[in-house]
Protein backbone atom coordinates (compact mmCIF):
# COMPACT_ATOMS: atom_id res chain seq x y z
CA UNK A 1 0.00 0.00 0.00
CA UNK A 2 2.86 2.28 0.85
CA UNK A 3 4.88 1.89 -2.28
CA UNK A 4 1.04 3.03 -4.40
CA UNK A 5 0.79 5.88 -2.56
CA UNK A 6 4.41 6.61 -3.13
CA UNK A 7 4.19 6.07 -6.99
CA UNK A 8 0.99 7.80 -6.69
CA UNK A 9 2.93 11.00 -5.15
CA UNK A 10 5.49 10.99 -7.94
CA UNK A 11 3.47 10.73 -10.71
CA UNK A 12 1.12 13.43 -9.61
CA UNK A 13 3.90 15.53 -8.62
CA UNK A 14 5.97 14.97 -11.73
CA UNK A 15 2.86 15.52 -14.09
CA UNK A 16 2.14 18.86 -12.13
CA UNK A 17 5.72 19.94 -12.34
CA UNK A 18 5.27 19.11 -16.57
CA UNK A 19 2.13 21.27 -16.75
CA UNK A 20 3.42 23.90 -14.56
CA UNK A 21 6.32 24.99 -17.32
CA UNK A 22 3.76 24.78 -19.99
CA UNK A 23 2.86 28.19 -22.30
CA UNK A 24 -0.46 28.32 -22.12
CA UNK A 25 -2.65 29.10 -18.43
CA UNK A 26 -5.08 26.38 -18.40
CA UNK A 27 -2.22 23.48 -18.15
CA UNK A 28 -0.39 25.83 -15.39
CA UNK A 29 -3.58 25.56 -13.57
CA UNK A 30 -4.26 21.96 -13.55
CA UNK A 31 -0.68 21.19 -12.85
CA UNK A 32 -1.05 23.27 -9.94
CA UNK A 33 -4.25 21.43 -9.01
CA UNK A 34 -2.18 18.49 -9.64
CA UNK A 35 0.48 19.22 -7.37
CA UNK A 36 -2.22 20.37 -4.46
CA UNK A 37 -3.59 16.41 -5.16
CA UNK A 38 -0.11 15.67 -4.44
CA UNK A 39 0.36 16.91 -1.03
CA UNK A 40 -3.16 16.13 -0.13
CA UNK A 41 -2.21 12.28 -0.39
CA UNK A 42 1.45 12.33 1.12
CA UNK A 43 -0.78 14.09 3.91
CA UNK A 44 -3.03 11.59 4.27
CA UNK A 45 -0.47 9.20 4.08
CA UNK A 46 1.84 10.51 6.79
CA UNK A 47 -0.89 9.28 9.05
CA UNK A 48 0.06 5.57 9.03
CA UNK A 49 -2.20 3.95 6.83
CA UNK A 50 -5.25 1.87 9.09
CA UNK A 51 -7.54 0.10 7.46
CA UNK A 52 -10.74 -0.07 9.63
CA UNK A 53 -9.29 1.81 12.10
CA UNK A 54 -11.22 4.23 13.60
CA UNK A 55 -9.86 8.39 14.35
CA UNK A 56 -10.46 8.20 17.89
CA UNK A 57 -9.30 6.93 20.85
CA UNK A 58 -10.79 4.20 23.20
CA UNK A 59 -9.69 4.63 27.07
CA UNK A 60 -11.33 1.25 27.64
CA UNK A 61 -9.14 -1.00 25.40
CA UNK A 62 -6.34 -0.84 24.06
CA UNK A 63 -7.43 -0.90 20.00
CA UNK A 64 -5.43 -0.22 16.95
CA UNK A 65 -6.74 3.70 15.75
CA UNK A 66 -5.84 5.96 12.87
CA UNK A 67 -3.90 9.73 13.80
CA UNK A 68 -6.58 12.26 12.86
CA UNK A 69 -4.46 15.10 12.48
CA UNK A 70 -3.44 14.28 8.47
CA UNK A 71 -6.96 13.81 7.76
CA UNK A 72 -7.69 17.39 9.79
CA UNK A 73 -4.92 18.92 7.56
CA UNK A 74 -5.87 17.26 4.35
CA UNK A 75 -9.28 18.79 4.51
CA UNK A 76 -7.94 22.24 5.65
CA UNK A 77 -6.09 21.67 2.53
CA UNK A 78 -8.58 20.67 -0.16
CA UNK A 79 -10.65 23.90 1.11
CA UNK A 80 -7.66 26.26 0.51
CA UNK A 81 -6.38 24.44 -2.80
CA UNK A 82 -10.09 25.25 -4.03
CA UNK A 83 -10.24 28.43 -2.92
CA UNK A 84 -6.75 29.41 -4.70
CA UNK A 85 -7.61 27.21 -7.65
CA UNK A 86 -11.07 29.91 -7.94
CA UNK A 87 -8.32 33.08 -7.65
CA UNK A 88 -5.75 31.94 -10.08
CA UNK A 89 -8.53 31.09 -12.72
CA UNK A 90 -10.50 34.51 -12.38
CA UNK A 91 -6.99 36.21 -12.66
CA UNK A 92 -6.31 33.77 -15.89
CA UNK A 93 -9.24 35.11 -17.27
CA UNK A 94 -8.78 38.71 -16.99
CA UNK A 95 -5.14 38.39 -18.04
CA UNK A 96 -6.81 36.58 -21.39
CA UNK A 97 -9.40 39.02 -21.61
CA UNK A 98 -7.12 42.05 -21.70
CA UNK A 99 -4.75 40.72 -23.85
CA UNK A 100 -6.34 38.01 -26.38
CA UNK A 101 -4.15 35.60 -25.36
CA UNK A 102 -3.32 32.90 -23.12
CA UNK A 103 0.17 32.70 -23.59
CA UNK A 104 2.09 33.43 -20.77
CA UNK A 105 5.72 34.14 -21.89
CA UNK A 106 7.06 37.36 -21.64
CA UNK A 107 8.19 37.91 -25.11
CA UNK A 108 5.67 38.99 -28.11
CA UNK A 109 3.29 36.36 -29.32
CA UNK A 110 4.02 35.13 -33.12
CA UNK A 111 2.75 36.49 -35.82
CA UNK A 112 2.49 40.35 -33.66
CA UNK A 113 4.34 43.49 -35.07
CA UNK A 114 5.79 44.73 -32.14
Amino acid sequence: MELLLATAVGVLTASGIYLILRKRTFPVILGLSQLTYAVNVFLFASGRLAVNAPPVLNKYADVAYTDPLPQALVLTAIVISFGMTAVIVMLALAAYLSSRSDRIDMGPAPGDDA
